[in-house]
């Protein structure tokens, strides 16, 4: 790999001029395609397979105009007033009437034809039926549900809007959690690299890659569904690879610069090596995040496949924008910053770590690390271990109006519903009735009286009918979060026979609370056979990368102490609610897709710091064939960098955390812990230890290994070797100096 990549290199330097063209040109392209289509994401989170989706589907069929989403409008009086007083009743019935007649709306049902009111005479809860699902309802359709409702507003009636669809609900994210991110990125750079050039082409390489990434998953939403979600995660993730891949093989030509090497020698050289860990690294996320469409759930599949688009973006800008960037730059990027306190000190740093590995801190560390390496095994699996506990009491769920800021129209409704009528009524379920084989005129109100009888039903209520369908509200004492409401719709499907026996009717439980206990439950069930897959993919991949079976193995249970550890924070912050007030967030359940996109992504970034460390150690081994003076020496080479690129994209992750969105806020969260735990406790510390506890039978393995797995050359050592062996021959120059630089 690494000689096809030494090649691209070659030409990327030569051509600079025409890859800054093409770059440009796809930059512009991606916009006008966003720009042309006008796709917009939404949150359509279809479960096929589920009953829940086949209530839709035969909604669809016979009810298309009940088939959509619902909406509930919930209106409360000020002061003493009650809403039957007959001013506050016109108010209402003024607001319901506008609603009817508003585009995509199907049906309106008034409170007091429901008899929606509270006991306390001070709420009353209308409810409107979308002819369209929730993420196909047009902006301008909210907006005019927020125009309908000023009236009541202005004449001193609250009105809040819940449900699958609400005003606010599709308000986009803004755009300060990247630009904080690249502040951050900007920061940590600058301390690293010492040198403004140096430190600001990740930026824009990551930038370019970005802009690519998102217009295109844009111009996309307008063919497929693409959850609202979906560009967040892509954002993360493209900017924090973007800047992390482009960081690595920049590290590498600036060390190459030092040492001596021209430009035109050294960037091929750095595409060649560190491009191979880059390409692989990728590689590995793109998989992993393509691993989703194991769950077989359209909008985790297309939050996958976006992602890794994005991914793959910043592998191929690394790859080549960056390398053509270099060329312009020359050697622009060792020319350091002179700090007013500390003259020429950058350049100091820089010629030590070139010249004199053994007295960076990095080396220092691996020092610290080879020669207490069972007390630091023992405490960073202690640390993890009691992190992951929590993780075993993880309660799936999706978000609800309870978890949304507690500003939004959609919480305020939450709570003045549960407040006023119960928590059930925030999360009604609805049974779609078939009485087309219907013995007698009363099998209706039969199977009504069946399910009021039903535990934990408060009230059960007609909700429309047509084409022989019947739809009923069943409306549960527990709310649409509490497992109580997942029992009942468990016990309501368990017990059809009974309910709908001598009617001739039959049933299907759905509703929007019922497609949420179906998806967690389907997602629950995917878990175990993704985290299968996942580790099965590391041990081929890193087997591959590494040639051995133990470099492998430790990888792999680093990952899951690591990817457990951070569920387990999350459960402990968003879950149980400690430290809710420092973290701004509302206590709630765990996102049910939340575990298995954690496990995607950081399954995927593990990986890319354990070839990073792992192919500097093997390096080291190969020429000295000393495991604890490789572990010593790999260490120090690899540490500052991955140390700079774990920041980078934990303060990216965690600049999304500022985001007041129930999904982006707690995946962020999980993704910043499991990324600093995953570098600095298992990739740094606790993957050395092992390596220089086992010795040099780390690397061994078996003879047939040769012959059956092909040696990738991650490290780029036999092209080094080879590059070598020809400058030697001809003019010792470039790589001839990089290695007498090492040896000296």
């Amino acid at each position: 790999m690494s000689r096809y990549l030494f090649a691209l290199g070659q030409v990327v330097a030569r051509r600079r001029w025409w890859v800054l063209a093409i770059w440009i040109l796809l930059l512009g392209a991606a916009v006008a395609f966003a720009t042309g289509t006008g796709g917009k994401t939404n949150d359509n989170f279809t479960v096929p397979g589920t009953e829940s989706q086949d209530a839709v589907s035969l909604l669809q069929q016979r009810m298309p105009a009940f088939s959509g989403a619902q909406m509930q409008v919930v209106f409360a009086t000020p002061g003493m007033a009650e809403v039957t007083d007959p001013q506050v009743t016109g108010e209402i019935e003024q607001v319901m009437t506008g609603l009817k007649g508003l585009p995509q709306v199907a049906a309106v049902v008034d409170p007091f034809q429901a008899k929606a009111v509270s006991p306390d005479q001070r709420v009353a809860l209308g409810s409107v039926q979308f002819s369209v699902s929730a993420g196909e309802v047009d902006e301008h359709t909210l907006d005019e549900v927020n125009r309908v409702a000023d009236p009541a507003r202005e004449a001193g009636l609250d009105v809040e809007f819940s449900g699958a669809v609400y005003p606010g609900f599709t308000a986009e994210i803004p755009h300060t959690p990247e630009l904080l991110g690249v502040v951050a990125a900007l920061i940590i750079l600058l301390i690293t690299f010492g040198a403004a050039v140096a430190a600001g082409l990740p930026i824009v390489t990551a930038l370019v890659g970005v802009g690519i990434g998102i217009t295109g998953i844009l111009g996309v939403a307008a063919f497929v569904d693409v959850p609202s979600a979906a560009t967040s995660l892509a954002l993360m993730l493209g900017l924090s690879c973007g800047i992390d891949y482009a960081l690595f093989v920049l590290s590498r030509h600036r060390h190459h610069i030092v040492l001596g090497m021209t430009a035109a020698e050294s960037i091929p050289l750095a595409v060649g090596t560190a491009g191979s860990s880059v390409v692989f690294a990728a590689v590995t996320v793109i998989i992993a995040l393509c691993g989703l469409a194991v769950a077989g759930i359209p909008f985790l599949t297309v939050m996958g496949l976006t992602a890794a688009g994005a991914v793959l973006v910043a592998m191929l800008v690394a790859l080549t924008l960056l390398p053509a960037l270099l060329g312009f730059a020359g050697d622009l990027v060792a020319k350091f910053i002179s700090p007013p306190l500390h003259p020429g000190r950058p350049e100091e740093v820089a010629r030590i770590a070139a010249y004199e590995p053994e007295r960076t801190f990095g080396h220092a560390w691996g020092r610290f690390v080879t020669r207490f390496r069972i007390p630091l095994l023992i405490l960073g699996i202690a640390i993890l271990a009691v992190l992951a506990i929590p993780a075993t009491r993880m309660e799936l769920g999706l978000p609800s109006g309870a978890t949304q800021p507690d500003s939004s129209t959609a919480h305020k409704a939450y709570d003045l519903v549960e407040e006023s009528f119960g928590p059930g009524f925030n999360g009604p379920l609805l049974v779609v009735t078939d009485l087309s084989g219907a013995t007698g005129p009363d099998a209706a109100q039969t199977v009504m009286g069946r399910l009021q009888q039903e535990p934990d039903v408060v009230a059960v209520q007609p909700a429309g009918t047509g084409n022989g369908l019947l739809l009923i509200r069943v409306v549960p004492e527990s709310g649409p979060d509490d497992p109580a409401t997942a029992d009942l719709v468990n016990r309501l499907r368990d017990d059809r026979q009974r309910i709908v026996n001598g009617t001739g009717a039959t049933y299907l439980v759905g509703g929007t609370t019922a497609a949420n206990i179906d998806t967690s439950r389907r997602l629950a069930e995917a878990l175990p056979i993704f985290l299968a897959v996942v580790v099965g993919l590391a041990l081929v991949l890193l087997t591959i990368a590494f040639r051995t079976i133990l470099v492998p193995l430790s990888s792999i249970v680093g990952f899951i102490l690591s990817v457990f550890a951070a569920l387990g924070a999350q459960v402990v912050v968003f879950q149980w609610g400690w430290g809710a007030e420092l973290f701004d967030v509302t206590k709630a359940q765990t996102l049910s897709f939340l575990p298995i996109i954690t496990l995607a992504i950081v399954f995927g970034l593990s990986s890319d710091y354990q070839i990073f460390v792992v192919s500097r150690i093997k390096e080291e081994h190969t020429r000295t064939a000393d495991a604890t003076a490789s572990v010593q020496n790999g260490v120090g080479h690899s540490a500052r960098v991955v140390t700079a690129a774990a920041l980078i994209m934990f303060g990216v992750f965690v600049a999304f955390t500022t985001v007041d969105n129930p999904i982006v806020k707690p995946l962020a969260f999980t993704l910043a812990v499991g990324v600093l735990l995953d570098a600095f406790i298992v990739r740094l510390t606790l993957v050395p230890a092992v390596m220089a506890l086992v010795g040099n039978r780390m690397w061994y393995h078996p003879r047939w290994f040769a012959r059956y797995v092909p040696d990738l050359d991650i490290e780029g050592a036999e092209l080094e070797r080879r590059l070598t062996h020809d400058t030697e021959e001809a003019v010792p120059s470039g790589t001839a100096r990089l290695r007498a630089g090492r040896e000296t």
